[in-house]
């Protein structure tokens, strides 16, 4: 035990991954005659730990590119789509108390996977996928194993040779003192 020493700093204590396929159904002003396109933007998020879990709250927008009235006209339905994931913790060790920060990271953005026109005509049902990662840094412990102070690690280094007649008289003098 003499030669042990404990640090205590800040290190990712607990982590938690989670992937969401998300049916959402979206109503258009018109009736689409069909999907031209769809994309999702402006994904924001928060996130809030509790207990064993992290709560992430987010949003993002779903953009539907679709023709109406028998082909006629184009339009783009956009809407701003709400959600909440939790996402389970995995700690390395025993739950840690203390001041412990949230970071999340977006893996995967949202994504529209799929979008069509459900069987009535009238709206859409749009699949979207996102994948989020939450870690938990907190305070720990680290052990160290401590060498004697009487220990000195050997140096390997050669000479370098120089032009200067002054580099060469300061290796000179470096070599023949004692440290």
């Amino acid at each position: 035990m003499k030669y042990l020493r404990q640090i205590v700093t800040k290190a990712v204590v607990a982590k938690g991954k989670k992937k969401v396929e998300a049916c959402e159904t979206l109503r258009p002003p018109n009736n689409p005659s069909s999907i031209l396109g769809c994309w999702v933007i402006n994904h924001t998020h928060s996130a809030k730990k509790h207990g064993k879990f992290v709560e992430v709250t987010g949003k993002y927008e779903v953009n539907v590119w679709y023709a109406h009235h028998d082909h006629s006209k184009t339009s783009v339905f956009s809407e701003t789509v709400p959600y909440r994931d939790r996402i389970k913790l995995h700690y390395r060790d025993g739950e840690s108390h203390g001041s412990e920060e949230v970071h999340v990271r977006v893996l995967q953005q949202p994504n529209c996977t799929e979008a069509i026109i459900t069987p009535d005509g009238e709206q859409f049902q749009v699949t979207v996928e996102r994948e989020l990662l939450a870690e938990v840094v907190g305070e720990t412990t680290v052990c160290i194993s401590v060498h004697p102070s009487d220990f000195e690690e050997e140096w390997v280094y050669q000479d370098e040779s120089s032009s200067s007649s002054s580099t060469s008289s300061f290796n000179e003098s470096k070599e023949s003192s004692s440290f």
